[in-house]
């Protein structure tokens, strides 16, 4: 199969074997998701712009086994974006930095299905500039997952942080506090740690913090274990590896209601919902806060 071209901006990018189908349920290729990613730029790139990012690929099709790759491979080309990440062992990584259509495009020809951004930018690594909630339902059941967000949306009120909720694509949601990057992992980790236990706390036949999964007993687990440093999660907007292509889909927290299913929106659905709606999370990023200020209040409430 012959490469196709693609334009983003001042660049073209070279889409090889743009007919290879990567997911063989629905027909999506190569080119389609080439095309979707360069289509959704304007919404994906302003919540991943400046962070490394870790790539889950599959060459031959979604079917097949993938892998996920952080350093930047070495047919990119020199206009990629790309930093140095230090390693916790010791090493360090270079990591692609997209912040550009032309770079998602160079990314979809590598097969790059899915895109997931360290949760610090590439200036500042040990600070993050979100806390990031996932909420993981036992067995398939979602409904105890769109009542912990909501649940988890009142508590993070109550200490006057914004939130913003996605659907990830695969099982749960995602709820995402932006923050000033004031603070590192360490201290956010520690804020997430006790929004956790203190959501739990409150509604303990639902919601759990147990990493366990032989202790969460059907419930649904507040997990935090992302909000640390080199750890990365799904993008906003970035197709996941499962059947029917389901995107991770910022949401309006009015639509976390009974109709709403962790895959509702797909590929081909995507950016017919940006073109009518917009991006529910755009600005999200002027709404950042300090977490200080609300660690004193979860202590206060806690006590």
């Amino acid at each position: 199969m012959t490469a196709e071209r693609r334009t983003a901006g001042r660049r073209g990018v070279e889409i090889g074997n743009a007919g290879k189908v990567l997911f063989d349920d629905v027909g999506v290729t190569k080119r389609d998701l080439a095309d979707y990613y360069r289509e959704v730029a304007p919404a994906l790139l302003p919540h991943i712009r400046e962070h490394p990012l870790a790539v889950q690929r599959f060459p031959d099709g979604v079917g097949a086994e993938g892998f996920i790759q952080k350093k930047v491979p070495e047919s990119a080309p020199d206009w990629l974006g790309r930093v140095s990440v230090p390693r916790e062992q010791g090493g360090e990584v270079t990591m692609p930095v997209v912040g550009d259509a032309a770079g998602l495009l160079f990314l979809a020809d590598q097969a790059a299905v899915t895109l997931h951004p360290l949760l610090s930018r590439s200036d500042r690594l040990r600070c993050p500039d979100r806390l990031i909630f996932d909420l993981d339902p036992p067995d398939g059941e979602f409904g105890t997952v769109r009542d912990g967000a909501s649940a988890l949306r009142d508590l993070l009120e109550q200490l006057r942080l914004p939130s913003y909720v996605m659907t990830t694509g695969s099982r749960g949601l995602h709820v995402t506090v932006p923050l000033d990057r004031s603070a590192d992992f360490d201290e956010v980790r520690a804020l997430g740690r006790g929004v956790a236990d203190v959501l739990a706390s409150r509604h303990p036949d639902a919601l759990t913090t147990e990493v366990r999964k032989e202790k969460r007993r059907g419930r649904v687990f507040v997990d935090i274990l992302r909000n640390a440093y080199a750890q990365h999660a799904v993008a906003p907007y970035s197709v996941r590896p499962l059947p029917g292509a389901p995107v991770a889909t910022p949401l309006r927290w009015d639509e976390v209601d009974g109709d709403l299913t962790p895959q509702r929106w797909r590929l081909r659905d995507v950016p017919e919902r940006l073109a009518a709606d917009g991006d529910p999370w755009r600005g999200m990023s002027r709404h950042a806060h300090s977490t200080r200020a609300a660690a004193d209040r979860l202590a206060r409430l806690a006590g």
